[in-house]
């Protein structure tokens, strides 16, 4: 009877893990027909082809065809939208140019507050079809205004819908509507949809200046089918360098949001794989799950009254959907189990059940483990770099065969914390060793309360282990059932957060992953421990460990649809007179090498500049090019006075060719009085900020619209010298007929988060070569 319960208990502790997972989001179901009331997957899909049919990045003839579709679109839903463009600069980012944002409204019977939906419709630079990002975002805002129109239903609040351009780029889209649209003044909260992956669950994050606590209870009001969100990734992403429409919405008009994102399969975001295909569909199910309800709840609530100076610790959880409560509970709740922890041990020494060399054993399997497999996360991930070194073409930093490395270092974890236990362990002393694990949560917990409170919810599996304690204390042998349905909320929480953090963050994050594991499998020590046959447990748990890396090795190389990301860039450099091929990856691949040959060398010192990119990357072969004739832009001045000491210069850059994006640098160390861009002021103090600790000192980076210019007007001392370099960047290297460059094998892909397939000139001027018209007054 206790094998069959050790075995069933092993059984259901397996179940309970891939519940966690499998319940977090719903199921799309094609033989269901949803009522027209409902959100329908298959509506929201029809409407995502048409989007998702070519890449759409702002200055492609695809991005004018989405924006007209958008547009269209709105116009079946009985709404009458309109376009707002103007020039945008983003002073942080340094990115210039003129969105097209597309926004419609559907009139409230009140005055109050404005609920504002939200999604970008451009897609990435690269070559991206902005399948899930953000095409989902659209089609989940279209069909979920559908689905509430077909209710009948008229709104006390304006429900507007925005769908911004030219987020990819700077955020600059929000930016334009939140400064300058009259209806920007009176939104009182903002739902944006957004991705960054083709699947998994989405996530709700939220973006406040002040606390969060009123946020928390309103969504928990609204009552979505399946909430996936914790105060632990509020915490964290308010921590890390990332933005949304949403960041200029809580920055520049401090409008509340909740953001919405699946980020699994990151791999795909912002490649050519970001298309229907690999598209999860339960991942958009998933998004309309979330905004039909919340469109009927602030439909009509108090979007006013949103604002707060307190935040709630809060977390999903199976069955009972949320669990909320004070950050100001955390200090007590800390309080109360450390207590009931130190009571419980007092009360087990008196009772004889804890013995003082067999608590101080128990720390040693415990501190074993979590010190072997968080050095084995470390450098393991560091060893697989070294033997996969192709790895490192992939920039988001996780693999396509990702998630078989992340379970084989959880089973790889698993066998080692089962060995040591079985080598240490202590057999009728299994409450004694349950005191270590206990402490160090404990411990962790403290650390959660004074660096990341909003993690403090790892509190409550601690006090389902302080009553498995308790039990343990108790009885003899407890039931092994009855000990892992106390267990439940330790894998509920816990086994999702083991692959959270390698796949929101990188496989660099494996270590936390292998802590985790150990940390998770001490909860579960009050099953586990009565466990005769821990070696049997080690064994199998390192054959699936192994049988797992197998499965990733046999995924390691590329294919079609493991595609290889490789880039190519011609430059010339119009002072020099030279021509290059230049690109981004660390190894030259069958498609490259008719490029590069045999003749490849380093990149470095062959342009002293690179555009920025997401992670810095820096060019890292070149080879020399045929010179191609390629039109010089022209440089016109329009004015140049001098008043008293003061210099004012105007000139406007032409280019004489299709191109995306023109970045200006100044030569010298320029002390500007006065900087501006297209009409649009920049700040003179962040002219030689470098754009997140990047080595790019760009004064301004503009995505050119269609046939427009880059217009500069500055105001500098007298006598000062002054000159520019300008990089001047089209996206046609692969269409040119210039070039005639070969297409890509299936294997490969054009790679994300830099500029490639473009056609680069360097070229620098003196503002005094120029013809002048200087005019001096006093």
């Amino acid at each position: 009877m206790k094998t069959f319960n050790a075995i069933l208990s092993l059984f259901l502790i397996t179940a309970l893990v891939y519940y966690s997972f499998y319940g977090l989001m719903p199921r799309y179901d094609e033989s269901k027909t949803p009522a027209p009331t409902e959100f329908s997957v298959d509506k929201a899909l029809t409407p995502l082809e048409e989007i998702a049919k070519q890449p759409h990045y702002l200055g492609s003839k695809g991005h004018e065809d989405v924006r007209k579709f958008l547009i269209s679109e709105l116009y079946k839903l009985g709404m009458e939208p309109h376009i707002q463009e103007g020039f945008s600069l983003n002073p942080e980012s340094k990115t210039l140019n003129k969105p097209i944002n597309i926004a419609a409204r559907i009139k409230g019977s009140q005055d109050g507050k404005s609920l504002l939906l939200l999604s970008h419709y451009d897609s990435a630079l690269v070559p991206s079809y902005g399948a899930a990002d953000a095409g989902t975002g659209l089609v989940a805002i279209l069909e979920s205004v559908r689905a509430y129109l077909a209710s009948g239903k008229r709104p006390q609040n304006d429900i507007i819908i925005l769908f911004t351009d030219a987020e990819e780029i700077g955020l600059d889209g929000a930016k334009l509507f939140v400064n300058e649209h009259p209806w920007a003044e009176n939104v009182g909260l903002v739902l944006n949809f957004e991705a960054r992956g083709t699947s998994g669950p989405s996530n709700m994050i939220l973006e406040t200046n002040g606390g969060n606590s009123k946020l928390v209870k309103e969504f928990l009001a609204a009552n979505p089918d399946f909430p996936v969100a914790s105060s632990l990734m509020y915490s964290v992403y308010k921590m890390l360098p990332n933005d949304t429409d949403s960041t200029i919405f809580r920055k520049d008009g401090d409008i509340d949001s909740f953001f919405f994102a699946f980020i699994d399969s990151h791999f795909n975001y912002h490649t050519a794989n970001d298309n229907m295909y690999f598209l999860d569909w339960n991942s958009l199910m998933h998004q309309g799950s979330y905004l039909l309800p919340l469109i009927h709840y602030f439909a009509d609530a108090d979007l006013s009254n949103l604002k707060s100076d307190t935040d709630h610790v809060y977390l999903n959880f199976p069955l009972v959907k949320m669990i909320s409560y004070p950050f100001s509970w955390i200090l007590p709740m800390l309080i109360i189990a450390t207590l009931v922890f130190w009571a419980l041990i007092f009360y087990g020494i008196r009772k004889g059940k804890l013995i003082g060399k067999a608590i101080a054993r128990g720390f040693v399997p415990f501190l074993l483990a979590l010190i072997s497999c968080g050095l084995i996360g470390f450098f393991g991930w560091k060893l697989l770099l070294a033997l996969y070194p192709q790895y490192t073409e992939i920039q988001q930093g996780f693999t396509y065969n990702g998630h078989w490395y992340i379970v084989f270092f959880v089973f790889l974890s698993l066998a080692i914390t089962f060995t040591f236990y079985k080598k240490f362990a202590i057999k009728f002393n299994e409450a004694s060793f349950y005191v270590a694990p206990l402490f160090f949560w404990l411990l962790v917990n403290l650390a959660v309360f004074i660096i990341l409170k909003g993690a403090a919810f790892f509190i409550i599996p601690v006090f389902f282990g302080l009553l498995s304690f308790f039990v343990m204390l108790r009885q003899e042998r407890p039931n092994l059932l009855a000990m892992t349905f106390l267990a439940v909320p330790a894998i509920f929480i816990f086994a999702p957060l083991i692959q959270f953090f390698p796949v929101g963050l990188g496989l660099k994050m494996l270590v936390i992953s292998c802590v985790f594991t150990v940390l998770l499998f001490g909860l579960l020590w009050p099953v586990f421990g009565y466990y005769r046959r821990k070696n049997l447990l080690a064994t199998v748990c390192f054959l699936l460990a192994i049988s797992f890396f197998v499965v990733a090795h046999s995924k390691s190389g590329f294919s079609e649809e493991r595609r290889k990301p490789n880039s190519l860039v011609y430059f010339e450099d119009a002072d020099a007179g030279k021509t290059y091929w230049l690109t981004y990856d660390t190894e030259i691949d069958t498609w490259t090498a008719n490029y590069f040959g045999t003749s490849a060398k380093s990149a470095s010192g062959i342009l002293d500049e690179v555009s920025y990119s997401k992670y810095g990357t820096d060019f890292s072969f070149a080879a020399e090019a045929p010179a191609i004739e390629i039109p010089n832009f022209e440089v016109i001045l329009e004015e140049d006075t001098l008043i008293a000491n003061l210099r004012n210069v105007e000139l406007s850059i032409v280019p004489k060719r299709r191109v995306n994006k023109i970045e200006l640098y100044p030569i010298e160390n320029i002390d500007f009085k006065y900087l501006e861009f297209n009409g649009q002021k920049a700040s003179v103090s962040d002219t030689l900020k470098n754009y997140r600790g990047t080595k790019n000192r760009a004064l301004i980076n503009y995505f050119v619209s269609p046939n427009d210019s880059l217009k500069v007007k500055f105001s500098i001392e007298k006598n000062t010298p002054v000159s520019f370099k300008v990089m001047e960047y089209s996206f046609d290297l692969m269409d040119n007929p210039k070039f005639n460059i070969t297409e890509r094998p299936d294997f490969t892909m054009p790679k994300p988060f830099v500029i490639t397939d473009a056609v680069l000139v360097k070229r620098t001027f003196s503002v005094d070569s120029l013809k002048m018209k200087r005019i001096d007054s006093l």
